[in-house]
This record gives C-alpha cells, structure tokens and sequence, in this order.
C-alpha cells in the first residue's frame, strides 16, 4: 500500500506566514513615515532660508530705493523739504511716513510742486503685518504735450512695494539721536530707516516687538557735501607716580665706596 506524501511536501515548501508578512508591513511603514518625516523637516527648514534670505534682500533692495530718492531730491542748498513722521498704530505697529518735495517758481512767483515722493507704511489686518507704500509725482514726471493734466488723485497714486513687514521706520537723525518727527524747510543731516520681516516677540517690559538683532538698518546722510570741521586737541597723560617721563635718565655717579648717589 502507497502512501500520498503530495500534501506534506506542499506546506513543508510554503512561504512567510500571515504573522511575518504583517510584521514586515509594518516595519516598511514605520520606515516610510520616518524617512516622509526627515523629508518634510528639510522642506521647512529650507523654505524658512529661503524666506529669510528673500526678507533679507528685500529689506536691503527697499532701503536702497529709500536712499536713491532721498540722493535725487534732498539737495541741500535748494528749495527741498522733507517731513518725517512715525506714530504708533493698529496692534502696535509702528508706521512711517516720509515726504520729499521740490518746489518751483512760475512767473507769479508762486511755488509749485516739480517733484514729490512718498513712502509711508499702513497697518494691514488681514496680512497681520505692514504695508509699504511709495507714491511719486509732480510735474516732472508728467508730459504736458502728450497727456492731459491728471487729477489729483491721479496725481498721488500710492503703489504697494511689499507686504507682511513687522518693522518700517524712517526717523531723522540730529546730533546722533534718532528724531521721530521732523517737520521744516532744513534738511535734517541724516535719516535712519528700518526695516525687518521677522516674527514680533513679547520683550522684557511685555512690549510686542521685533527683536533689535533681526532689524536691518541704514543711515542716510543728507548733506553728503558738507564738510566736517575738525580741530586737533592735544591731551597729556602724566604718569601715575607722578614722574613726567618714566623713561627720562636720572643724573647719577658712584663715589668711591661703589655707593649709588642721585641728585
């Protein structure tokens, strides 16, 4: 009599089991998140570069803009005024305004605006964070042969530069201090502008602001002609004991029971 050993040779042969087939699922999966999790931290990490280096050089190509038109038209020595003006607003934003104009004289002998430039900033809540304006105008910017005179609000149209700004500040400088309005017909020596995208934080006196070291700032001199009078003052330093010069020679001789003298 035969024996069938078909059967047992068909289990003896099989593959994984249901229980190692499931463990190798899920350690494939804990593999797939964790290396899913590696790549999406190095995607954060890099848009965070990169929207700090973009902030960076917007900040500097803002500044540069500033300091072009404060060079065009602050001519010191001409019919120039600026006004500068910053407030506190809206959630505790700072806002900025800077005005520049240059002014003619028709045959009436009555001023006119040639040219005139405005950067302010505005509190937008649904941006959470700044708005920068510049508006230009004046006559210079306009041709009377081809276009018709504009309306006034034609006139002064602001145009948006950039948005998302914590910090835009223009303030002039006097005497080394930082003026928060400055309003005449003298130029003020210097104007600092500051401007900063970074996150505002709570400081020591609960104040919500953006941390001094993630401000960008430049000084912009105004009168880059004007010369410096400088005057030479010369300062002694005696000697802590009371000598001139510690490096003077002393008179001194040696009598002859090899004695040391001075006089």
């Amino acid at each position: 009599m035969k024996r069938n050993y078909k059967n047992k040779c068909y289990f003896e042969k099989a593959g994984f089991t249901l229980a190692e087939a499931i463990a190798t699922l899920a350690i494939a999966a804990m593999i797939m998140v964790a290396t899913i999790g590696i790549y999406m931290g190095i995607k954060r990490a890099e848009a965070a570069v990169n929207r700090r280096l973009g902030n960076g050089f917007l900040s500097m190509e803002i500044m540069q803009r500033i300091t072009d038109d404060i060079g065009k038209l602050a001519l010191p020595g001409s019919s120039s005024t600026m006004s500068v003006k910053n407030k506190i607003d809206i959630g505790g934003y700072k806002i900025s305004q800077m005005i520049i104009e240059n002014k003619i004289y028709g045959k009436d002998n009555k001023p006119q605006t040639f040219e005139k430039i405005i950067w302010q900033s505005r509190v937008d809540t649904d941006a959470n964070g700044l708005v920068v304006y510049r508006s230009h105008s004046g006559h210079a910017i306009e041709d009377n042969i081809l276009e018709e005179p504009k309306e006034q609000y034609e006139r002064e149209l602001f145009v948006p530069i950039c948005s998302g700004a914590n910090l835009f500040s223009i303030e002039a400088v006097v005497d080394g201090n930082a003026v928060q309005e400055w309003q005449g017909t003298a130029l003020p020596p210097a104007v600092k502008i500051s401007v900063s995208f970074a996150e505002r934080e709570p400081d020591l006196l609960g104040n919500i602001t953006v941390p001094q070291e993630m401000v960008q700032t430049r000084t912009v001199v105004v009168n880059r002609f004007k010369q410096i009078s400088y005057q030479f003052i010369p300062i002694e330093f005696p000697d802590m004991n009371g000598v001139a010069d510690m490096n003077q020679p002393k008179n001194e001789s040696v009598d002859t029971n090899n004695t040391l003298l001075r006089e």
